[in-house]
């Protein structure tokens, strides 16, 4: 007998995410004295934050973990309540059910399909705009309508798409015939989309980008990223 990892047994690619799910939880909140198979139903917010924090450091393979206000969105979205604070979160428990089980509203997807889309989006095609705090990423698009808002034209930021699993989208402050003001969210870009050309390059073609939120020029941000073109 020997102790290990918790191991999953599927019969279909389909059920893998289900699994690194179970294999998750089962590793990070099990005891080591328990009855076999046995794990909490519920947990800690504050643990499940750590959780999450270490499998994305280790995942992307970064040292630049997961903030204090990506954990609000996170748990905003996770138990669906935008009017409690930082704190009030901090004292919740969150279940099983919340985590993989329960669909997001109006969504297709639970919490941790969405999260581990984020996961292997960033690990493939986005670790080093991460790594250098390019990518604000777990954000509201509400809270980047309020942030941009007041912002000049051309200014822009990039976060993980709501509605898509695995998608970067970039928020950007248009200025309208009018002379007034909007935010746009232009399509978000999938692994593949990016595959083909990358997102420094993308950034790079779209003009109407100008200054990386609050105040970065976008070529003094990205510069290092663009690819010499043919």
């Amino acid at each position: 007998q020997v102790l290990s990892l918790p191991i999953v047994v599927i019969v279909h690619g389909n059920q893998d995410n289900n699994a690194k799910a179970t294999v998750l939880w089962d590793n990070a909140f099990s005891e080591i004295e328990r009855v076999p198979f046995v794990v909490a139903e519920r947990v800690p917010w504050e643990k499940m934050c750590d959780t999450l924090n270490l499998k994305f450091m280790a995942e992307v393979q970064t040292t630049k973990g997961l903030l204090k206000e990506h954990y609000f969105f996170l748990a905003q979205k996770i138990f669906n309540d935008h009017s409690a604070s930082l704190e009030d979160f901090q004292s919740r428990n969150v279940s099983w059910a919340q985590f993989n089980k329960e669909i997001l509203p109006g969504r297709g997807f639970t919490f941790w399909q969405w999260f581990d889309g984020v996961l292997d989006l960033t690990k493939r095609c986005l670790k080093s705009y991460w790594s250098d705090r390019l990518i604000i990423g777990f954000i509201s698009k509400q809270y980047v309508c309020k942030l941009l808002s007041t912002e000049p034209d051309g200014t822009f930021l990039l976060r993980f798409s709501d509605s898509e699993i695995g998608g970067v989208t970039i928020a950007y402050v248009s200025q309208g015939q009018d002379g007034s003001s909007r935010v746009e969210n232009i399509q978000p870009f999938s692994a593949k989309d990016l595959s083909i050309r990358s997102l420094g390059d993308r950034i790079r073609d779209l003009g109407q980008l100008r200054n990386l939120y609050p105040n970065t020029p976008k070529d003094q941000a990205f510069g290092s990223h663009y690819n010499s073109e043919r």
